[in-house]
């Protein structure tokens, strides 16, 4: 098939691939592609067009439009088919690739456990209250299953950290966006348990009992439908699990630690070598503490140590310098060099994936709105306390929608992150970036236009009366202002 689902051609220059932007270039080739994936809804088994029908329509070499494609198949947008017949065909995305872009940059930036059921604390008692809304007999043979494997399992080894309710009670809320956090929230959490000193049996005996009495109380109020006894319950669970990591956790190592990168995750069926392969060479990164500018060893090396051929290496080193992990400099001296991981390559991954889901007006407004009021309750605390520096940046950033680069596309965004980034916890700090991403691709692809430099003046004015709100210490005000904020850009939705 032709391309006759009409991609919009990139900005292509020749000149770049002459020189080392190709890189960008093939980004902005996947983003295109992607966006035309989401205009046409997601068009599973549709054929984007042929490998030479992409190189003329985008006007790029082989290898440009090769390094888009890896790219979209990373994402699991399209995969490219060879032979007769053959093309580049739209597909299902799963969680997998998402999940791992998260991990991998909160792990590097050095989540603590605190950051992680700060966030849980906000997030999961909105799913358990959703839970309870929509519970289904379905729904309430799949809890009372887990108890029942709980009591089964009681006298195995191993501690409280395995706990698949959380996640289920995600899904059953029957939001996408909640769902993908909390299951992200709760892997990042039992990876906790590797920075745990040694439990005595009775240790782990007993908290396996305590944690199976909170979720028989929650799973009893959920199949209720009473959902306000089922999030004070959730909350006091996530309390005692709280305490009980901070009474255990080794004192000298606050980070994440362990396979950051678990196994099933990425070996699953139809997993590619390469995948798997960047996914080693991750977890070594991650188990040596990232030491930024450190040479892994040189091609040779490394195809000795993972025993695989050079062009699965060579895709692997693809998949990790697109997520900054580690790059290769070629020539003497050269070899594989960890990298510093910056976000975006996370937040357009969880995006896509969220979208492909098909995230709902009032999926998002919920997640947004739990998300930020969360933010803007700490930043005010924080304020209270003493952090002068807030009133300071905050007032700039309220500025920025009239006063910052008329090129700069996120400039009402600038408020929201500048406050995420004061609340001081980076889980929060990316969820908000992938769900004001998503509107933003979510916009893009269908054409619809965000709130331009006409509404600039209005979104300065709401930003202000916030940061009044904040700086009076008033949090309810802020909250409510906030509120309020966040549901009149629902209409953009659509």
């Amino acid at each position: 098939m032709a391309t006759a689902v009409e991609i919009e051609p990139a900005d292509s220059d020749p000149t770049v691939e002459n020189g080392s932007p190709v890189g960008k270039l093939a980004a902005r080739i996947a983003h295109r592609i992607e966006e035309t994936v989401i205009r046409r809804g997601w068009p599973v088994g549709e054929s984007l067009g042929s490998e030479v029908g992409l190189r003329e329509h985008f006007g790029v070499s082989r290898s440009v439009l090769r390094e888009a494609v890896r790219l979209v198949e990373h994402h699991q947008v399209a995969r490219m088919r060879r032979g007769p017949n053959g093309g580049l065909f739209v597909c299902a995305p799963d969680a997998g690739p998402a999940t791992r872009a998260m991990v991998i940059y909160l792990e590097y930036v050095g989540t603590s456990v605190t950051d992680l059921l700060q966030a849980r604390l906000l997030l999961e008692p909105i799913a358990a209250g959703l839970a309870a809304d929509r519970i289904t007999e379905e729904g309430i043979r799949t809890l009372r299953a887990i108890l029942d494997d709980e009591i089964e399992h009681r006298d195995d080894p191993g501690g409280w950290s395995h706990d698949p309710l959380h996640p289920i009670l995600g899904e059953l809320s029957g939001n996408p966006v909640l769902q993908l956090f909390i299951d992200v929230l709760t892997r990042l959490t039992t990876r906790y348990a590797h920075t745990s000193r040694r439990i005595s049996k009775a240790e782990v005996a007993e908290s396996k009992e305590v944690s199976h009495r909170a979720h028989t109380e929650i799973v009893d109020a959920v199949i209720a439908g009473d959902g306000a006894r089922a999030q004070t319950a959730l909350i006091g669970h996530l309390e005692t699990v709280a305490d009980w990591t901070e009474k255990h956790r080794v004192r000298n190592r606050t980070r994440i630690s362990g396979a950051v990168i678990e196994p099933e995750i990425v070996e699953g069926p139809g997993a590619k070598l390469a995948e798997v392969v960047a996914g080693r060479i991750h977890d070594d990164i991650a188990s040596r503490g990232w030491q930024v500018g450190t040479v892994l060893g040189s091609e040779a090396d490394m195809l000795a140590r993972y025993g695989v051929s050079r062009a699965v290496l060579r895709e692997a080193v693809r998949l990790l310098e697109y997520h900054s992990v580690a790059r290769m400099r070629r020539g003497p001296g050269g070899g594989l060099i960890v990298a510093e991981p910056e976000p975006q390559a996370t937040v357009d991954t969880m995006a896509l994936f969220l979208e492909f889901q098909g995230v709902t007006a009032e999926d998002l407004r919920i997640a947004r709105s739990t998300v930020e009021l969360g933010i803007v309750e700490e930043v005010t605390a924080r304020y209270a306390r003493g952090e002068t520096e807030i009133a300071e940046r905050l007032h700039t950033a309220a500025r920025w929608p009239t006063e910052g680069p008329e090129d700069d596309p996120r400039k009402a965004d600038r408020f929201h992150t500048e406050l995420a980034a004061l609340a001081g916890n980076p889980v929060l700090s990316l969820f908000l970036a992938i769900i004001t991403e998503l509107f933003r691709r979510h916009a893009s692809g269908h054409d619809q236009p965000l709130p331009g430099a006409q509404a600039a003046d209005d979104v300065e004015h709401v930003h202000g009366l916030i940061l009044d709100a904040i700086l009076q210490g008033d949090t309810g005000i802020a909250r409510h202002r906030m509120r309020r904020h966040l549901d009149a850009l629902i209409p953009w939705w659509h």
